[in-house]
């Protein structure tokens, strides 16, 4: 991805210290930043030149921007591996929506890891007695390890956790950032009994699943729409569990968005997870249950 010199001396500075790396960000003419889990640090001497972001972008694209053209109007790209690549600079407008993302002078590489285990110690209340899941919503800030705990929740229901039986998951994974799939086959585990409808999106994609599949419990990543919420609706009425994150800093934050109010009148969720953000993804700051909050680590 980029230029050989570039390359070379990211490969210096981050050594052996890719497990713990969560962004490489670079900007026109300043310095490449690495925001690692306890700090954050500068490659000197470095900086992006044009043809660092020219290399960039055709090695992203294999050489033609308009394959990318949809993926650019969003402001980020998914590569294999689930990685995703946030882009910034000159915005096109039309009739007041963007058309186009041009003269790009940041990327911002968010590295996806997948840490099994990492939801271990919620894994206990997202089960009922009889052992079905709870309908469960994941709510965190950017960089709070949404999708890395969604990931490994999905894993822990497919595979089977502790005594309880493994569950037919079926995964909507909109922004292939969930299973980082190539060619529709997830690169992360997902579990033995994981389905996956990669790069579709979410409303089509879960009606989809719940045609084709017969899952016992469906997964979403970032939830927000109407078409979206009217979707989980859908599937909450064909008796599929619903386990789904959505961007926030709080529930009463969550509970305010107009286009999230239907699954909070129908009182959908019997488990919500606040995450933290902070240096270590996937901190669980509180869980909260269907009528009253629970203690933080409950």
């Amino acid at each position: 991805m980029f230029r050989p010199p570039l390359q070379a001396l990211l490969s210096e500075k981050i050594g052996n210290r890719w497990v713990k790396l969560q962004e490489i960000r670079c900007r026109m003419n300043q310095q490449l930043e690495l925001c690692f889990d306890d700090t954050t640090e500068w490659i000197e001497p470095s900086s992006m030149k044009p043809d660092d972001a020219r290399f960039m972008l055709n090695q992203l694209s294999d050489f033609s921007l308009y394959a990318l053209e949809n993926e650019l109007r969003e402001g980020y790209i998914t590569i294999a591996g689930g990685h995703r690549i946030g882009l910034s600079g000159k915005v096109n407008t039309e009739s007041g929506s963007v058309k186009a993302l041009k003269h790009i002078s940041s990327f911002n590489i968010r590295i996806a890891k997948a840490v099994p285990g990492a939801a271990a110690k919620i894994m206990p209340s997202l089960y009922k007695f009889d052992g079905s899941c709870r309908h469960t919503l994941v709510i965190g800030p950017p960089q709070s390890g949404k999708t890395t705990i969604l990931r490994d929740i999905i894993r822990s229901l497919s595979s089977g956790w502790q005594q309880y039986p493994a569950l037919k998951t079926a995964v909507v994974d909109e922004r292939s950032e969930i299973g980082g799939s190539i060619s529709g086959i997830p690169q992360h585990d997902l579990g033995k009994r994981t389905d996956i409808m990669d790069a579709c999106p979410k409303a089509e994609g879960l009606m989809m699943l719940i045609r084709s599949m017969s899952p016992d419990v469906i997964a979403a990543d970032e939830i927000g729409s109407e078409r979206d919420v009217q979707a989980l609706l859908e599937a909450l009425h064909a008796g599929v569990k619903i386990v789904c994150s959505v961007h926030g800093d709080s529930l009463d934050d969550i509970r305010l968005r107009p286009s999230l109010r239907p699954l909070f009148q129908h009182n959908v969720f019997e488990r919500i997870i606040i995450l933290k953000k902070g240096r270590s993804p996937g901190v669980v700051q509180a869980l909260f249950d269907a009528v009253s909050p629970a203690g933080a680590g409950r």
